[in-house]
């Protein structure tokens, strides 16, 4: 998967916009985050913990929660590796956490 796979992914959802700061690129939805880009090769998105948990067993190749984001409510999707179903789901997972308050 890839950031342009990403982006046509989210751009399909309602409401939310692609914007970029320092170089990287940033989806929120109602100003809330969805995903953000971490470096060229991962996107963190916006995850509950039990969801971050279950994401991580089922798809360990896509998804890792790196040490600075332990203590936030975010899961690493390491794109060279990933699943991109997977990552579609918890793109959509995250939409409906900052559209709802649940995912």
């Amino acid at each position: 998967m890839d950031l342009e796979q990403v982006a046509a992914h989210l751009s399909a959802l309602e409401g939310v916009h692609q914007g970029e700061q320092g170089g990287l690129l940033r989806w929120t939805v109602k100003g809330r985050l969805v995903a953000r880009q971490l470096d060229d090769g991962a996107l963190v998105i916006r995850s509950g913990f039990a969801e971050r948990e279950r994401l991580i067993a089922e798809h360990p190749e896509t998804f890792t929660v790196r040490p600075r984001f332990e203590a936030h409510m975010m899961v690493v999707a390491e794109l060279a590796t990933a699943s991109a179903p997977a990552v579609r789901d918890a793109l959509d997972a995250a939409w409906s956490l900052q559209t709802t308050g649940r995912a």
